[in-house]
């Protein structure tokens, strides 16, 4: 016989900028690296020099829309909360 399911934790909500900010570096990191490599960096792997730009121009974004995704998560959870509060 199983035993019953256990409830689900409680969903911890933290910044997501934080990680947001930690790739958008490390992206970035990396690509100060490889350009700082210069003629050294093979030209069969020169393709991630676009990689750690595409990553690093990815990070700037996500990290500038995150707080415009939760403000609109916000207002969009207080629309639902106001429509199951009016009376019918």
């Amino acid at each position: 016989m199983r035993t019953p399911r256990r409830p689900d934790p409680e969903v911890h909500e933290s910044d997501y900028r934080v990680p947001a900010a930690i790739g958008t570096l490390a992206w970035a990191v990396a690509l100060v690296v490889l350009v700082a490599m210069g003629d050294s960096l093979p030209q069969a792997e020169r393709w991630w020099i676009g990689v750690c730009a595409t990553g690093a121009a990815l990070g700037v974004f996500g990290y500038l829309y995150i707080p415009r995704l939760l403000r609109k998560r916000d207002e969009s959870a207080e629309r639902g909360a106001a429509r199951f509060s009016e009376p019918s």
